[in-house]
Formats: structure tokens, C-alpha cells, sequence
């Protein structure tokens, strides 16, 4: 489809909109946030005051506690609420991806991907299908248990506030799966009647129903959302490559999340959230498919006292399921035959207590903030195993899995010596243990093989120094220095995978990433020109990272990689961002990031040294041009820029880079209503997604058009 067919219903819509009578200024559009805030007509990502109060935007990622995103010696970014709503953007990983420092492993979205090819990467800390980077829902991990994989179309975006991302090794503070940052996305305050809603249909047969609907009784506060997302999606295969069993990649999604908070005292608040999800996919053949069910559950309270500080207590618990069918596909690609079916049951239970102490003096002010958390991890992979020349001693069924078990304690003192200088230091031990680990091999003549795994212990001590100086007011330097750890997964332990023709086996004898780190930056703010710049430069050693390498002879079943700790890479670079009110109704942003990631040692691989990580782009860059007047449009045209990269450790199967164009526009019609239509890769730009042993394509032109209930404070 070409870009002015798709257009042509959305400029229309627009166009007879505007021939009706202006919105009365208790009708226009008003930002959610400015219930909590004061906003900018058009919301900017990268500026942490408001341009016409003053009033500083609180972040809650980078230290564990409320504070002005200025102070924060953490680089912080923030997607604030207006924004999250204008984005062309339809899922989240795609929304983060916006963010030039962050990327999944994979160039396509979880429209058409499975969520084990979307972990998150924070400034090109060697990405994988793992996450190296901790996802947080106000502050409860929602990484999966089993993979570290997240499942972004679980987490919809009506009832989201505002979005954290710390790019910076993150253990110090969060323990293992932050050894890459954090990102944190975080719920909307519930301050009374509130009612939300979205829909949306476009090409490819997508369609998307939202709602989210809020209410306060006294010192009860409730809220449930909904979603439901189906999709065709797209050929995924390259046309030189697709063959006869080659078609769409449908998809479908629903969640529901409900939340209630209690005032039981002045002083005490609880809290209680559960969630349910499921995710059915197709990965463009008959037998390459993907399904999630899930149900998540948290706990908490907060205690605020007068002078002993505040107390936060968080539980948690998920069970859930992944199933995957692998197919075993023809060369010429005209008949498959199933390969594997893997049933993947997991289910965690966590919690943490963090207290955060009221301020002291000595040689200035302290801020205590110590904490404990706990979890527990628990899965198998049970695979069976359809052989392409079935004999008697043919592997049948594979189950393999196990538990892991997590502790880890924590202390932060952020010391204020004058108000133009902060000292942050913070110290945290963990501890972790992988027991119970098992494989049970069944052949077809009913010989069955078991092997179990030791049980290990490892611990690690992390370590975070920062600080901020603001010796002019609207110059902010920083700088930190910080050690940060991952420990592997279960599914890296336990369980093999298939991407196209290429099996990687898992590895039980894996031990932890460890990372040693270091950034410093300056941002220049002038409220006089509209104008934040922001250049920071981070410097990253990461040893014994787990890496799919190639192997030299294939194991005996078939496997041609194997999980390993590859040794020690080096990822340094620059980020950089200018964000710049250039009038009432316009603003723009430009943000680009540079990453230099390449391995530096490799026991038993020397090809290696020298080679570029896998999947990381060295350049990456967005530009977003927004304009904002309720009495006309709301409209946001949006560049993002991949360089090269390759899809191998071994740097033999480049992929060239790319840019695309993504535009969304809205209009008040009347009352709350709005018409809304969004546009991404709007050139249908074709560019290269994956070379893992099939070359696939990353998203055509996407759009579609629908209507948007805002409920305005």
C-alpha cells in the first residue's frame, strides 16, 4: 500500500474536523500530567523543568526515592504522559525504542516477534535475547523468571504516567538484571473519576481496543484497564527467500490489570495489584508459533512516619506459561515439518522492604536509603523432539529446568555538602543459588537419561560513587563510577532454542556477566531560548558476558552454538541530545547515540578479538518534531536512524542500516473525543531485520486511524 492511499482517510478525517466549532477551553485537550505537574503545551522528552513555572519533574529510578530529575547524578530520560500518548508508536518496546540508547535485540517489534528475541539493551551492552537491563512496573521486576525476556504487550500504555530510563549499571541499587541500567515505567496517580479510551484500526487488519477507567471513594482509590490487539502482521521472510509455506505473521494479545490503594491511616497506605495476559503469535509458517498466558499479583504498603522516615514493603508472585513450535523448514522453502514443541511453565514469588530515612547533618545533608529484596525463580522446559530420520535411539522428549534463589541487601547516602554539590554512594551485596538443576532425556525406544546439575552459590559485592555539580544554575555536571552483575537465567542454563536453521544449545556450567563502568556529562538548560542540551560519555568493561558463539563442530544434536561466557568486551561511546521549545505550539528533538562495542578477549576464540558484539548498531539517532494547539492539531513527525550492524558474533552477516519516518496527528471533535491516526515507516522503507540463517524483514508501512476518549482534569 502506498503512503497517500493510507493517508488519504486520515488528512479527511482531519480536515472535516477542523470545520467544526472550536473546542470552549474546559473542552481542549489537557495533558493527564497536570495533575501532578504543571506541562509544557508540548511535552518535551529530555527537559526536567517546566519551561513556565519552574516546577521540576520527580523521577524515582535513578536513587530509589523521589527527587528532581536534575539532582539525580544517574542520567535519567524521561517519556513523560503526553508524550507516550502522541507517539506513532502502537507497542511499547517500539515506543522505548524511541530512546536512541535503548534497543531490543531484534529490529522487529513484538508485533511479530516473540518476546524471547526482544530482550532489552541499554547503550549497546552487548544485546541478546536476554535482557541485560532491568524493567521495573513501579518497582516490581516484570523481566520473566525463566528468560529475562520481557513481555512488552503486557504492559499497556493508558495507564502509564511516565517512563524512567537509566542507562547506567544499575546492581548497586537493584541487584542482578540491572547490570545494564534500569527502565521503569510508572503507574498514573489515581486523584478521582477518570475515564480513558482508544480505537484504532488499520492495514495488515490491525485493530486495537483500550480502556481505562479510574474512581476514588474517600480514602479508596481503584482502576482497571483493558487491552486487545489483533493483527495479520506482515511476510517476515525476504522475497529472494520466501518460498511456498512463507505468509503473514498474525498476532493477537489481550491483558486486564486491575489496581486498588487504601488510606488506612494518615500515615499508612496499602496497595494490591493483579493482572492477566496472553499473547498468541505466528512466526510466518504454519508450524512456527508462540503463546503466552500469564497472571501477575503484588502487595504493598507504605508507611510514612514523623521522624523515623518512610518504610516501603513490596510482594509479588506470577505464574505463567510460554509454548513455542519449531519447524524444520525445507532449503527452497516449500514444505516444513515440526521440529520441536517446547512447554515452558515458570512461576516467581518476591519481596522487598526499602526504608528511606528523614535527612541529617554532618558537613552538610544526608539521606539514608537502605533495603532488602528477595525472589525466587522456578521453571522447565519440556520439549518434544519430532527427529527428521526417526530410529530407536532418536531423542524423544527433553526436559530440563530448575530453581534459583536470590538475596541481596543494600545502603545509599546522597550528601549534600552545599546545595551546588551531591555525593551519591551506594554499596549492595547479593547473593544467589542455582539448585535443583536437572535433565531428563527420553528416546524412542524408551531409554530414558537423566543428569542432574550441582547446586552453586555466587555472590556479588556492588559497588556506585556519583556525582552532580551545578556550579551555575541551568549547567548541571555529572559523573559515576560503578560495578554491576547479571546472573544467567534459567532458560541460558537449562534451554535450547531455534531462530530459522540455526540451534543454539544451553549451557549449565554458565557463571555470571560482571561489569565495570564509568559516564560523565554535562546539561546546559536556558529557559530563555527554550533550549536543553545534554552530552554524556560512558565507558563500559563487561567480563565473562554469555554470548551465542559459533562453535568449530556441531554438538551431537545438531546444535552449531552454544551459550558461553565469551570473555571481555568493551562497549564505550557518547550520547547526546538537544531539546528545544522553538515556540508556544512547537518543539523538537534530537538525540543520537554512538556505541563502540567490541570484544577484547576470547579464550578459545582468538577470531573473535577484535570483531564487532552481534546485533549492535554502532550509530543510532531520532529526531522528532512536534506541534500542539488544541484549537487545530496535535501532530508529531518522528525520524529514527539504525546504522550497520551484524547479525553474528563472527561479523559474517552484516545488515545495513536504516532510517525510517513515523507521523501521528490528532483532533478534538467535541466533549472528550478526539480522532487520532498514526503512521509508522511512512516511505514503506524495506530494510534487513535478522540473517539468522533466513534473511527477514522489519516492519512495512504500518497505520491506521481511530477515535480517543481523554478524560481532561
Amino acid at each position: 500500500m502506498r503512503p497517500i492511499r493510507v493517508l488519504a482517510p486520515l488528512l479527511w478525517a482531519l480536515a472535516s474536523s477542523t470545520v467544526m466549532a472550536a473546542p470552549s477551553p474546559d473542552e481542549q485537550e489537557v495533558p493527564d500530567t497536570r495533575q501532578q505537574q504543571p506541562s509544557t503545551d508540548a511535552p518535551t522528552r529530555e527537559r526536567t523543568e517546566d519551561a513556565d513555572t519552574g516546577a521540576a519533574r520527580t523521577v524515582v529510578t535513578g536513587s530509589r526515592r523521589p527527587r528532581p530529575a536534575r539532582d539525580v547524578p544517574a542520567t535519567t530520560t524521561v517519556l513523560p504522559r503526553p508524550e507516550i500518548d502522541r507517539s506513532p508508536t502502537l507497542t511499547q518496546d517500539a515506543l522505548v525504542r524511541t530512546v536512541p540508547s535503548a534497543a531490543t535485540f531484534r529490529r522487529t517489534p513484538s508485533l511479530v516477534s516473540d518476546p524471547t528475541a526482544q530482550g532489552l539493551n541499554l547503550r549497546g551492552l552487548a544485546p541478546s535475547g536476554v535482557a541485560r537491563s532491568l524493567v521495573l512496573l513501579d518497582g516490581i521486576p516484570v523481566n520473566d523468571p525463566f528468560g529475562g525476556w520481557i513481555f512488552w504487550r503486557s504492559l499497556p500504555r493508558l495507564g502509564l504516567e511516565r517512563i524512567e530510563v537509566v542507562p547506567s549499571g544499575g546492581s548497586a541499587l537493584y541487584g542482578s538484571g540491572a547490570l545494564g541500567g534500569v527502565v521503569q515505567l510508572v503507574s498514573r496517580d489515581i486523584t478521582g473519576a477518570q475515564l480513558d479510551a482508544d480505537a484504532t484500526y488499520g492495514n495488515a487488519r490491525t485493530g486495537l481496543l483500550a480502556a481505562r477507567g479510574a474512581e476514588a471513594w474517600g480514602p479508596i482509590r481503584a482502576s482497571l484497564e483493558a487491552e486487545l490487539l489483533t493483527s495479520d502482521g506482515y511476510p517476515i521472510v525476504s522475497p529472494a527467500q520466501r518460498g511456498a509455506i512463507d505468509a503473514d505473521t498474525p498476532s493477537s494479545h489481550a491483558v486486564i490489570n486491575g489496581r486498588i490503594e487504601a488510606d488506612a491511616t494518615e500515615a499508612l497506605t496499602l496497595s494490591a495489584r493483579a493482572s492477566l495476559f496472553r499473547e498468541d503469535q505466528n512466526g510466518g509458517t504454519r508450524l512456527t508459533t508462540a503463546r503466552v498466558e500469564l497472571a501477575h499479583f503484588s502487595a504493598g504498603a507504605r508507611l510514612r512516619t514523623a521522624h523515623g522516615g518512610t518504610l516501603t514493603l513490596d510482594l509479588f508472585g506470577r505464574v505463567q506459561r510460554f509454548e513455542q513450535d519449531r519447524a524444520r523448514i525445507a532449503q527452497d522453502r516449500a514444505s516444513e515439518a515440526r521440529a520441536a514443541s517446547q512447554d515452558v511453565p515458570a512461576n516467581d514469588q518476591g519481596a522487598s522492604l526499602v526504608w528511606t530515612g528523614p535527612s541529617w547533618t554532618a558537613l552538610g545533608t544526608h539521606v539514608l536509603t537502605a533495603g532488602l529484596d528477595a525472589r525466587r525463580m522456578a521453571g522447565t522446559s519440556r520439549e518434544q523432539i519430532f527427529p527428521p530420520a526417526p530410529s530407536e535411539t532418536s531423542l524423544r522428549l527433553r526436559d530440563t529446568g530448575g530453581t534459583q534463589v536470590s538475596g541481596g541487601v543494600f545502603i545509599e547516602d546522597l550528601y549534600t555538602p552545599s546545595p551546588a554539590v551531591e555525593l551519591s554512594a551506594a554499596l549492595r551485596m547479593d547473593v544467589w543459588r542455582n539448585q535443583d538443576g536437572a535433565q531428563r532425556l527420553e528416546r524412542a525406544n524408551g531409554a530414558v537419561d537423566t543428569t542432574r546439575f550441582d547446586d552453586r552459590t555466587e555472590q556479588q559485592l556492588s559497588p556506585r560513587l556519583g556525582l552532580r555539580v551545578r556550579p551555575l544554575e541551568g549547567l548541571t555536571l555529572r559523573a559515576s563510577a560503578y560495578r554491576a552483575f547479571r546472573a544467567p537465567t534459567l532458560n541460558e542454563l537449562y534451554r535450547p532454542f531455534q531462530v530459522g536453521t540455526l540451534l543454539t544449545a544451553a549451557n549449565a556450567h554458565l557463571g555470571a556477566e560482571r561489569l565495570w563502568g564509568a559516564e560523565a556529562g554535562v546539561e546546559a538548560e536556558s529557559s530563555a531560548l527554550g533550549l536543553t542540551t545534554r552530552v554524556t560519555g560512558f565507558w563500559n568493561v563487561l567480563d565473562d558476558p554469555i554470548t551465542n558463539v559459533t562453535l568449530e563442530q556441531p554438538l551431537p544434536d545438531g546444535s552449531t552454538r552454544q551459550r558461553q561466557n565469551l570473555g571481555q568486551a568493551r562497549v564505550r561511546g557518547v550520547e547526546a541530545s538537544v531539546d528545544w521549545k522553538l515556540a508556544r505550539q512547537w518543539t523538537a528533538l534530537l538525540a543520537y547515540t554512538f556505541v563502540d562495542p567490541v570484544v577484547t578477549r576470547s579464550p578459545g576464540q582468538p577470531g573473535l578479538v577484535g570483531k564487532q558484539l552481534a546485533q549492535d548498531p554502532r550509530h543510532r539517532g531520532t529526531a522528532i518534531v512536534t506541534f500542539h494547539d488544541p484549537d487545530i492539531v496535535t501532530a508529531t513527525v518522528q525520524l529514527r536512524v539504525t546504522g550497520a550492524q551484524f547479525e553474528d558474533d563472527l561479523n559474517e552477516r552484516p545488515m545495513g542500516g536504516y532510517a525510517v519516518v513515523d507521523v501521528s496527528a490528532s483532533r478534538h471533535l467535541f466533549w472528550k473525543l478526539h480522532v487520532f491516526g498514526a503512521v509508522e515507516n511512512l516511505f514503506d522503507r524495506e530494510y534487513l531485520a535478522g540473517r539468522a540463517g533466513v534473511d527477514t524483514l522489519g516492519p512495512p508501512l504500518l497505520a491506521r486511524i481511530g477515535l480517543r476518549l481523554r478524560d481532561a482534569p
